[in-house]
């Protein structure tokens, strides 16, 4: 069989999930049994993939899924917790008093919080955090999920302390002595080399993601907005920029001074630091206050099952102590995700660990109180002592959080499996390599010296159908190097490059659409935000490649110079109708 042909068969799979999700708008817990049925058709039929290897796989998806259910249910936890003793109303009014303008909180809250989080963090928490806590102050659900998705993006490369390049690029490429002896010649240790990656990352996302904060005011705006206006987003277009920069500059510093374990961590807390006192002031920020519709007049797709009460709070709880919860959450996942310290060790010692399941190569663990679920209830439990709650209003979170976690339990329990047979499709009888790989070789054939524009896309993939950055880094980065060594290219160029795609797919991955919207309670909408949040990663994926190529070739009549150039004249153009907006907008204002 062909390599086109074996292609396109290993394309079915993600195929299905996209038609079943995307284009006939099924929910995810009907399309995903039928999704991993097929996938397991295929495998077992075409692949030649004995059903123990399948079963094993299964079994270790489920378990994946169960811990991602997990951070699901403590994140919803906390905040029900804080919702019932009254912290939630503080929090919204403090970030009214920081800026009414919902497209203000949403970068505060998203982009820098939300960042924060995925350097502390990853696993998808920071969606399934800052998704209900935007329902929480006021936005629809559908949007709460959206934005929070978009965030995952340019943070995720240096998720929980580093694991997408310190786990993910090293285990992709340790065993390679070609990449071994590539360090030396460049008088380099291998774990430096890895390092210098991390700061090629660094510097692409950067770049990239100095304009997610507008590419997520302008989705709000566009899709959301009472006038559905594209321009309403890009007047703000100063400010956004101004917050990207906030933190991609500290973030890309960090990531090639300190290394990979804190650039997302440091940039979101310097951010903070820089945006909240400039927005208090009104710092390049439009005279007219944004907000969305009535609630009454918005469309009923948006709106979810978490409810959230403006009737009086139970108790007065203060800013401090309203917030106080979140910081923990932070503090703890800092604490134990640091290798230095040994708190992280401690909770490691309950372990639950099988190996060769079912005759299989096929192995997993599961640390479950190093898990973020775990922190996130375990922060659920302070609060109810700390804000002196009473027992019914604890056991209402409790049982609410239960209701929302089961509703989303069939989507991923049918989800994680297939990826999982997808990725250990490699073992089989017909001696073909796994379904991922022979889709990036053939990609890499078509495409030839033009590879680097789409290495990211190739990252995005593997994001998409593992969802997890790491994962798609242990899967494609040696044949990444391998491809740029076949070219005549810088290797690490092109794995960095792969590593920014594996970062961009965790905006569509079904797993953390599944679980965001879970958090927020919109269950049964996956594939229409899909259609949305696949507009950035489209986006970035395009621009990465622009900049790669660059990298690699220089600037010419070259691809990737006409694609930075079609991209440089989209932002000139958005900036200026976005001036333009925002100039009739203050005349407006004044008039009136």
């Amino acid at each position: 069989m062909s390599l086109g042909a074996l292609a396109l068969l290993a394309l079915v799979p993600i195929l299905s999930v996209f038609l079943f999700l995307v284009l006939l708008k099924w929910p995810a817990k009907r399309a995903m049994p039928l999704a991993f049925l097929i996938t397991v058709i295929v495998s077992f039929f075409i692949w030649g993939v004995p059903g123990n290897q399948i079963a094993a796989a299964s079994i270790r998806g489920v378990t994946t899924a169960l811990e991602v259910l997990l951070i699901v249910f403590g994140a919803i936890l906390l905040l029900n917790a804080l919702k019932e003793n009254g912290a939630i109303h503080t929090i919204r009014q403090g970030f009214t008093n920081i800026s009414p303008d919902r497209r203000v909180q949403a970068i505060i809250i998203c982009w820098l919080f939300g960042s924060f989080i995925e350097g502390a963090s990853g696993w998808g928490t920071p969606a399934a955090i800052v998704a209900p806590l935007l329902v929480a102050i006021g936005f629809p659900a559908m949007a709460s999920v959206v934005v929070a998705l978009i965030i995952q993006s340019t943070p995720v490369s240096f998720g929980a302390v580093g694991t997408p390049i310190l786990i993910g690029v090293n285990s992709g490429l340790g065993e390679s002595a070609l990449v071994h002896e590539t360090a030396a010649n460049l008088g380099m240790t291998y774990d430096a080399y890895i390092r210098s990656i991390g700061g090629e990352v660094a510097i692409i996302h950067g770049i990239v993601g100095i304009f997610i904060p507008l590419f997520m005011v302008t989705m709000l705006t566009t899709f959301f907005g009472k006038n559905k206006s594209i321009t309403e987003g890009l007047a703000i277009w100063p400010f956004a920029i101004f917050a990207g920069l906030s933190f991609t500059i500290p973030f890309a510093l960090v990531a090639n001074i300190l290394g990979p374990e804190f650039p997302s961590m440091f940039g979101g807390l310097i951010g903070l630091a820089i945006v909240i006192p400039a927005a208090k002031r009104g710092f390049l920020i439009p005279k007219n206050v944004w907000d969305f519709d009535s609630k009454q007049n918005w469309d009923p797709e948006w709106v979810g099952r978490l409810k959230v009460s403006n009737a009086k709070p139970p108790r007065k709880i203060s800013t401090f102590m309203a917030w106080l919860p979140y910081v923990i959450v932070g503090v703890i996942l800092v604490l134990t995700r640091v290798n230095a310290l040994p708190f992280g060790d401690w909770l490691k010692v309950v372990k639950i660990n099988v190996t060769e399941l079912f005759g299989t190569t096929i192995s997993f663990t599961s640390t479950p109180l190093h898990l973020p679920g775990t922190i996130l209830i375990f922060v659920s439990i302070i609060v109810y002592f700390m804000h002196r709650m009473k027992p019914d209003e604890y056991k209402r979170a409790t049982k609410e959080s239960f209701g929302t976690v089961v509703s989303a339990a069939p989507a991923l329990l049918f989800a994680v499996p297939m990826v999982q047979v997808f990725l250990n499709s490699g073992v089989n009888s017909s001696g073909f390599e796994s379904m991922p790989i022979v889709l990036a070789e053939s990609v890499s054939q078509l495409l030839g010296d033009n590879w680097p524009a789409v290495a990211p896309a190739i990252g995005a993939l593997g994001a998409f159908v593992a969802g997890s950055n790491t994962i798609s880094n242990m899967m494609f980065s040696l044949f990444q190097f391998g491809v740029a060594e076949n070219i005549g290219v810088t290797g690490s160029t092109i794995v960095a490059l792969q590593a920014v795609g594996g970062a961009a797919g965790n905006m569509i991955c079904v797993h953390n659409v599944v679980a965001a919207s879970a958090a927020a309670g919109l269950l049964g909408k996956e594939g229409l935000i899909i259609r949305k949040t696949i507009i950035p990663t489209i986006f970035y994926v395009f621009l990465a490649g622009g900049i790669g190529f660059i990298i690699l070739n220089g600037v010419g009549f070259n691809l990737g110079t006409i694609m930075v150039a079609i991209v440089i004249g989209i932002v000139v153009y958005a900036f200026s109708k976005g001036s333009k907006k925002r100039k009739e907008m203050d005349n407006y204002d004044q008039a009136a």
